[in-house]
């Protein structure tokens, strides 16, 4: 695909309007909605957001790269934009940006369409390029800008000399969208390789797959491996090499740097054991608990399945025994399904958050000290209860770190050992660790603890259940799908599991609903305070909310986050009190109002609904001022 067919001249913006960051994205979405290029303005904006939200695309020297890949992208496009005062983007060398390249993929985008993106994202290494597009005043001057770069490339292109006396580099090249950052790192390091007359060896990992595979006998030849990578990449077959593992974005902007420190030799020789390495360890990004968050919504997401799938068929089933019995074969099929499904949360959770730190060697030691965590203790102090929840996390970080001791203890074991350490030591002293700590520590004390809390859950008044009712559903509304609201669910999670007590989870339930509804409230009542894009969000907001989906209130939050946030907690906090008021129970972990026949007293649960999504949305509607527009026209 020619790289014209994708720079369309009509979605061009040659003098930006926009003043602000959000402004300049806003515009720019804008012009793909009103020139066909996608059909849904909201959906596709709240990936760009969600993109910049995990790191700028200001890529430095005056230039920016949004991009997204969602199902509201017709078809591939590239918007050219130009700002002649210059925004202040939060870029990673802190200048402002003049010059901005907004990439939509479409969800099914082939090979034909991401190579295209790619050859683009590589021509913007071309300084002189981008000079003379600073000075472009036409979209038909653009065109031909990158017309002319693309046909130097193509005819000025030299081949790495293929002596074998010059060293040889090979690389690796990742970014968690792949469209942009990938092909430009791979672009940048080849050109620097040239340069400093070095073999360069580049694989990609983008959106369409892995492209120019290392072989073996490259990987055997290589001087030394660059990673330039922001998410996980196959690294085993590099055991024994030198390798620098960074950033894709150091990849894009310093890659003489890279090639010269791998060619200088004083990097440590890379190990299998410590695989688990990411470009965040080495370049200071993000801390522990970033870490342990991400470790624990891996077992989370993991789990997911086995609640949701396990409790609304035994939700199903509690209908159907009031009406056959429950001697009845539909009941007792329905029950016993969902019952061996609730079985396999704890392992699965201790089992898949041990993966994540530990990778393969950690997930038998975790699934098994999950399993140990659902078990009554029968070790020095015998309880009739289990480690529950509780026990079942810290199982999984416990095989999980203790793999990792295990392989650094084992680093220095000769190499035709290797064989061992995944097939017996690994196994063997992962599993006997675990189990030592869950049968003597662990359970013993978490027992104990289960205990208490499920006394206290099952004994506890109607004003100490109102308030953690209220608080469990304001913390919903805290980061709306972040990490408060995940731990919340969790939560309610633990205690359905625990006790079969499904009265937390309706104040979680109602609190995780409200704030898309209380959006769908405000654009509907106040219309004029919204823009037209903004109304139909809201309205969208509504089949979001009833269903339990609280993230539908993201894009209205990010725009104007105290006034949403706001507004939503404390709708949240009332509605997640008046369900334990009522003594809401909610037996099915998701669903939303689609599962309300499944629910103890579903009157009261959609009175507090209405009551919660009302009072958020009349706030949020009254403190709104009309004149801020979310969504910018």
């Amino acid at each position: 695909m020619d790289i014209l067919s994708i720079l369309k001249k009509d979605v061009m913006i040659m003098d930006l309007k926009a003043k602000t960051k959000e402004d300049a994205l806003h515009e720019m979405v804008n012009s793909f909605f009103v020139n066909d290029i996608i059909n849904d303005r909201t959906l596709f904006e709240q990936d760009i957001f969600k993109r910049e939200e995990e790191a700028t695309t200001g890529i430095g020297d005056g230039i920016a790269m949004p991009h997204a890949r969602n199902r509201a992208v017709k078809e591939a496009a590239v918007l050219f934009a130009k700002s002649e005062q210059g925004i202040d983007y939060n870029a990673l060398d802190g200048k402002p940006v003049y010059l901005f390249f907004m990439i939509a993929a479409p969800a099914n985008a082939n090979d034909i369409h991401l190579q295209a993106l790619a050859n683009l994202s590589s021509l913007l290494l071309d300084n002189n390029l981008i000079a003379d597009l600073k000075k472009a005043k036409t979209p038909l001057e653009v065109q031909q800008l990158f017309k002319m770069a693309s046909d130097k490339k193509k005819v000025g292109e030299i081949h790495q000399s293929e002596n074998k006396d010059l060293p040889l580099i090979v690389a690796v090249t990742a970014c968690p969208t792949g469209i942009a950052h990938t092909y430009m790192a791979e672009s940048a390091l080849l050109d620097a390789g040239k340069k400093m007359n070095v073999r360069m060896r580049v694989e990609t990992n983008g959106s369409e797959g892995v492209k120019h595979r290392l072989s073996p006998s490259e990987i055997s030849n290589a001087v030394g491996v660059i990673i330039a990578a922001d998410k996980k990449v196959e690294v085993d077959r590099f055991a024994e090499k030198k390798v620098l593992q960074t950033a894709v974005i150091d990849g894009i902007k310093k890659p003489e740097e890279l090639i010269q420190r791998v060619l200088d030799g004083n990097l440590a020789t890379f190990e299998v054991e410590h695989r688990n390495s990411s470009p965040s360890d080495d370049n200071g990004q993000g801390g522990i608990w970033h870490h342990v968050y991400q470790d624990l919504m891996s077992g989370i997401s993991n789990m997911l399945p086995f609640v949701v799938g396990g409790g609304i068929l035994m939700a199903i089933s509690f209908l159907l025994e009031q009406s056959l019995g429950k001697n009845s074969t539909a009941f007792i099929f329905l029950n016993s399904l969902g019952t061996n499904a609730f079985s396999f949360l704890i392992p699965i959770l201790a089992g898949f958050i041990a993966f994540s730190i530990g990778d393969r060697p950690a997930m038998m030691p975790g699934f098994v000290g999950g399993y140990m965590a659902t078990q009554a203790s029968a070790s020095i102090v015998k309880s009739s209860g289990s480690a529950g929840f509780i026990g079942g996390i810290i199982a999984g970080f416990i095989a999980g770190y203790l793999i990792l001791m295990l392989k650094k203890m084992f680093v220095k074991l000769p190499r035709s050992l290797d064989g061992l350490k995944p097939m017996i030591l690994f196994p063997v002293l992962g599993l006997f660790l675990v189990g030592t700590l869950m049968f003597f520590v662990i359970d013993p004390i978490f027992s104990v603890v289960n205990l208490f809390l499920v006394h206290f859950l099952t004994t506890m008044g109607t004003a100490n259940a109102i308030l953690l009712g209220a608080i469990l559903g304001g913390m919903q509304a805290v980061d709306l799908g972040g990490p408060v609201n995940k731990a919340a669910y969790t939560t309610a999670i633990g205690v359905l599991t625990a006790t079969g007590d499904g009265s937390m989870m309706a104040s979680v339930m109602v609190g995780g609903m409200i704030p898309p509804l209380a959006i769908a409230i405000a654009t509907t009542i106040w219309k004029n305070k919204f823009t037209e894009d903004e109304r139909k969000a809201g309205i969208s907001n509504y089949i979001l909310g009833i269903s339990f989906i609280t993230e539908g209130a993201i894009p209205f939050a990010i725009a104007d986050p105290l006034r949403v946030i706001g507004s939503c907690i404390i709708g949240s906090v009332i509605g997640g009190g008046l369900a334990q008021l009522w003594k809401v129970s909610v037996p099915a972990p998701h669903g939303g109002l689609w599962v309300v026949l499944l629910m103890h007293n579903p009157l009261y649960f959609v009175l507090a609904l209405i009551i919660g999504a009302a009072v958020a949305g009349t706030i949020y509607g009254i403190w709104k001022p009309k004149k801020i527009a979310l969504f910018k026209e």
